[in-house]
């Protein structure tokens, strides 16, 4: 955040509630002409600060309302192993975040999903992927807040 000044801020504080801006409308919203607000956007890109710009999808209407936390234990701890299971749980598409944790979980795993039907069929396929100590799920039942949104200030 150093090499960042207040109109860097307000750049990525709108792109954040709205990243389809045009040039033309977030240059309007934060108070430059589009050419100086153009060559901030593409710093704040080329230094990585801006990773990518994406639609959000709503979840529900696509048939995905379960939202399941996956807590993994696990016994082994070796690099290759850590490897192989990272690349196993990263190519299964339901899993939308994955964590190595502190503490008594090894892994935290948010996965979406249709169903419980849906999960179960994912917990079959999680569990031949590895050696796992023991796998505990929480289904959330309501999400009371979510955002993408960093806070920048």
């Amino acid at each position: 955040m150093n090499k960042l000044n207040r109109i860097d801020v307000a750049i990525l504080s709108v792109l954040q509630t709205d990243g389809s801006l045009s040039i033309a409308s977030l240059s309007e919203r934060v108070g430059l002409s589009t050419t100086p607000c153009w060559k901030r956007l593409k710093r704040l890109e080329d230094d990585g600060i801006i990773e990518s710009r994406v639609a959000l999808l709503n979840r529900k209407k696509l048939g995905l309302p379960v939202t399941v936390f996956v807590s993994v234990r696990t016994a082994r701890h070796d690099e290759k192993w850590l490897e192989q299971f990272a690349a196993a749980v990263i190519s299964l598409p339901e899993v939308v975040e994955f964590h190595r944790m502190s503490g008594d979980v090894d892994y935290l795993l948010k996965v979406v999903t249709s169903d419980i039907d849906g999960y179960d069929k994912i917990y079959k396929r999680l569990i031949k992927m590895a050696d796992l100590t023991s796998v505990s799920s929480a289904f959330s039942m309501e999400e009371i807040k979510f955002t993408t949104a960093l806070p920048l200030a």
